[in-house]
């Protein structure tokens, strides 16, 4: 092996969110592995690389994981730099921990640049922070996805425990969260703000209750529910007609 695979996160969507350190390996790479949804304009950052698609959509075919481990491995038998490009941060919801172990115990060399993740990015179009002194000290990153064969998930303990709570990859199966969390013990009225493409021209905000989550229609786009009592005063200014706003209108 005489390369090194590196898992890069490519950050919410917009390329200006790439770290410099980013940005400056997919110009040295000479192959490219990337998610679904990646912006043109951040792969034509990887100028000189063969770029092939491997994402994973919901409801889509999607490359097997182990078939993404083995061509990572054969490309690092022929490749100096080998970029790995992930939505978000390759730690956060991004399989990584496969390909980590998988690469490793073939004797290639990893290493991983982290990226800005979709709570972040959708905290700072809100400009409303996940945590508060003297109110929100605690924040959960959660999904309710769980994959075929997998243990049964306990994300609906986090959300309760925590003060404010990121729900990842979620906009599909609103009213299965909604009814899990309000049978669970949490008060239908805990405000919450829905972000569909964050960190992009086109980003899309609507802030409601937890009880009016199934109600509320996306447009297809990455959609982050961030849920908690930080979002009650944005909440009360958007009002219940309409409840949805454009982000900065």
């Amino acid at each position: 092996m005489n390369g090194t695979v590196y898992l890069v996160g490519a950050g919410p969507g917009a390329s200006d969110l790439l770290t410099v350190r980013a940005a400056r390996l997919l110009g040295e790479a000479d192959v490219v592995f990337h998610d679904a949804l990646i912006a043109e304009d951040v792969l034509r950052l990887a100028s000189a690389a063969k770029k092939i698609p491997v994402g994973k959509r919901c409801g889509r075919h999607s490359t097997a994981q182990h078939f993404i481990n083995k061509r990572l491995a054969d490309a690092a038998r022929s490749h100096r730099v080998v970029v790995r490009l992930k939505g978000g941060d390759p730690m956060l919801f991004g399989r990584a921990h496969e390909e980590i172990a998988y690469l490793t115990s073939r004797g290639v060399r990893v290493e991983v640049v982290p990226g800005v993740t979709a709570a972040l990015a959708a905290s700072a179009d809100l400009a409303i922070s996940l945590t508060r002194r003297g109110a929100a000290r605690s924040v959960a990153l959660v999904t309710p996805r769980v994959g075929k064969g997998e243990r049964e998930s306990r994300w609906v303990a986090s959300v309760l425990a925590a003060d404010t709570a990121a729900i990842y990859m979620g906009a599909g199966e609103a009213g299965a969260i909604a009814a899990a969390l309000i049978g669970a013990g949490k008060p239908a009225q805990t405000p919450l703000a829905l972000v569909e493409d964050a960190s992009l021209p086109g980003k899309r905000v609507q802030y409601a209750t937890l009880a009016d989550l199934p109600r509320l229609v996306t447009r297809g786009g990455p959609t982050l529910i961030l849920l908690g009592e930080v979002y009650r005063e944005a909440l009360a200014s958007a009002g219940l007609q309409p409840l949805s706003r454009r982000a900065g209108s």
